[in-house]
């Protein structure tokens, strides 16, 4: 049933859902864009959701003292109660969630622990000892919003509502790294004591941004307790139906990128904070990050250990495969950050045709659904795609995503994203020669004539520069007919971590590692690497 075909007819109940959709745009405009993903006759339920937690924060969180806080919360919270009760409300936002609540029959009780883990934190700021307290209040505050999600998504398994509870979680964890400067000067934060004695730490210390070497050792304990515990959510889109799936994939991409966002700023967040990643009006490009020694100009990357991460996991190899594209983004928007000119990943090698047909399409199903839904985004973000490999023996729908994908963004500029799909270094070269071997035969070109710019002419990508930066994930040490032309000169860094994990904290390792290399391509001075260069306009794409 639409919901524009159950509400007809009911006087003010859909101005009360505008109100909702209204309110969620202007002060939650991520989750709003998120939210215009689900189907038409979700959205106004979860607008309505959102709304009610966003009013409620607001009344426990905004404006005069803390006592006055509690008397708001408490008006609040009776009238909740009144309105779960009787099945309606004079107040819009609250009339559309408790509308919601009856239609969908969502769990009151989930409702009650949301509202008591607001008024304890309007009462008194927050102090956790321990991780397993910190993730106490966040399951409070943030897993019940995604457990009152849930049955609007079809979620009603139980295993399925705990990792959606655990994304609650790691969303809310986002909201305080994006808060932290206003909360640290309110005197509130959200990190374990345990872990700041740990480092001889105190909160003034925070609040100050001094002491930088102990405050981003702080940041990287958070970081790396909640991407553990991400993994274990990667799963979750998916578990629902196909429908549902592009809001989740969002809401756990956008967690990533923000972790990753913590982890490029490090001690900075405790003065900065985190910009969201979309306004109501779209993405934003953010700009280059200055505090970086040296950036190659062109990385390589070697996307290994999707299986053996599913496996760690006790996971499906499909799995292993889904998880992966979020490492794709994270990447792509990690050189963005840092000022990367091209990006060139090995995604299918002409090697891994010797996989079993389950894996294979399972494989090209990702893929494609990971172009379908990252078009637009990569776009706005002023990245270009290129496909490099064969393109006769690919699947032809995905054939045609990647070809559309190149063409949509062939003017963009900011970056260059070259996808090896289907590609194998040796034939890269036979077919090149071939093909300097016909224009040869036909008088085209004179054989004693030939040298290396009329073979990369011949090649699947001409123009792609030569390799600054070769990264190779999960362990193995060897490049797998990987872009032998251009790796001539490159450095390489072989990091242990399998692809689902590797995020900005193993990037800028890998740039660390590079920095240090001397580069004298066969000579006796080294060249110097390329310094991060000046941010570009922060303006909408």
């Amino acid at each position: 049933m639409m919901i524009d075909e159950s509400l007809s007819g009911t006087s003010g109940l859909r101005e009360s859902y505008d109100v909702c959709e209204a309110l969620t745009r202007q002060f939650h405009a991520p989750m709003w864009r998120a939210t215009e993903l689900l189907p038409a006759s979700v959205r106004p339920h979860m607008h309505a959701v959102n709304a009610f937690v966003l009013r409620t924060d607001t009344i426990a969180d905004k404006g005069g003292t803390a006592a006055e806080r509690e008397r708001r919360l408490a008006r609040w919270y009776s009238a909740t109660r009144e309105g779960l009760r009787s099945g309606g409300s004079g107040d819009p936002v609250l009339r559309a969630f408790v509308d919601t609540v009856w239609r969908w029959d969502l769990d009151r009780v989930v409702i009650e622990e949301l509202l008591s883990t607001l008024e304890a934190d309007c009462v008194s700021p927050p102090v956790f000892e321990t991780f397993h307290d910190q993730r106490r209040y966040l399951r409070g505050a943030g897993g019940t919003t995604f457990e009152l999600w849930s049955p609007l998504l079809g979620m009603r398994d139980p295993e399925v509502l705990a990792l959606a509870s655990l994304l609650g979680e790691a969303g809310q964890a986002v909201d305080n790294f994006e808060d932290m400067p206003q909360d640290l000067a309110a005197d509130r934060c959200y990190l374990p004591r345990a872990d700041l004695r740990t480092l001889g730490l105190e909160v003034r210390d925070l609040q100050c941004g001094e002491r930088p070497g102990a405050l981003a050792e702080l940041v990287r304990t958070q970081l790396g307790r909640w991407n553990a515990l991400l993994e274990q959510v990667a799963p979750v889109t998916g578990m629902v139906e196909r429908e549902y799936q592009p809001f989740l994939h969002v809401l756990v991409l956008g967690v990533h990128l923000q972790f990753d966002e913590t982890a490029l700023r490090q001690e900075r967040v405790f003065t900065q904070g985190l910009e969201p990643l979309v306004s109501a009006d779209g993405a934003f490009r953010r700009p280059v990050w200055p505090h970086v020694e040296a950036v190659p100009e062109h990385v390589a990357v070697i996307m290994d250990g999707n299986r053996r991460w599913a496996m760690g996991q006790g996971q499906p190899v499909f799995r292993g495969h889904q998880a992966g594209q979020w490492s794709v983004a994270r990447l792509g928007n990690a050189a963005l950050r840092l000022g990367v000119r091209h990006l060139t990943l090995y995604a299918f090698s002409t090697e891994n045709w010797a996989r079993s047909q389950k894996e294979l399409d399972a494989l090209f199903e990702i893929m494609g659904e990971a172009l379908a839904r990252g078009a637009e985004w990569l776009h706005d973000l002023g990245v270009r795609v290129r496909w490099c490999g064969r393109r006769d023996r690919i699947d032809p729908s995905l054939a045609s995503e990647l070809t559309l994908l190149e063409s949509m963004t062939s003017n963009n500029e900011t970056l260059t994203l070259t996808v090896c799909v289907d590609y194998g270094g040796r034939e890269e070269l036979v077919e090149a020669a071939r093909a300097l071997a016909a224009e040869a035969a036909c008088g085209a070109i004179r054989p004693e004539d030939i040298g290396p710019a009329d073979l990369e002419r011949n090649m699947y990508a001409p123009g792609l520069p030569d390799v600054d930066l070769l990264i190779r994930t999960s362990g193995e040490q060897r490049i797998s007919n990987f872009l032998p032309w251009h790796l001539a000169y490159t450095e390489m860094v072989f990091d242990p971590t399998p692809w689902p994990s590797f995020g900005m904290e193993q990037l800028r390792k890998a740039f660390t590692v590079y920095a240090g290399r001397q580069r004298r391509f066969g000579g006796t001075l080294p060249a110097p690497a390329r310094p991060a260069e000046p941010a570009p306009s922060t303006e909408p794409a």
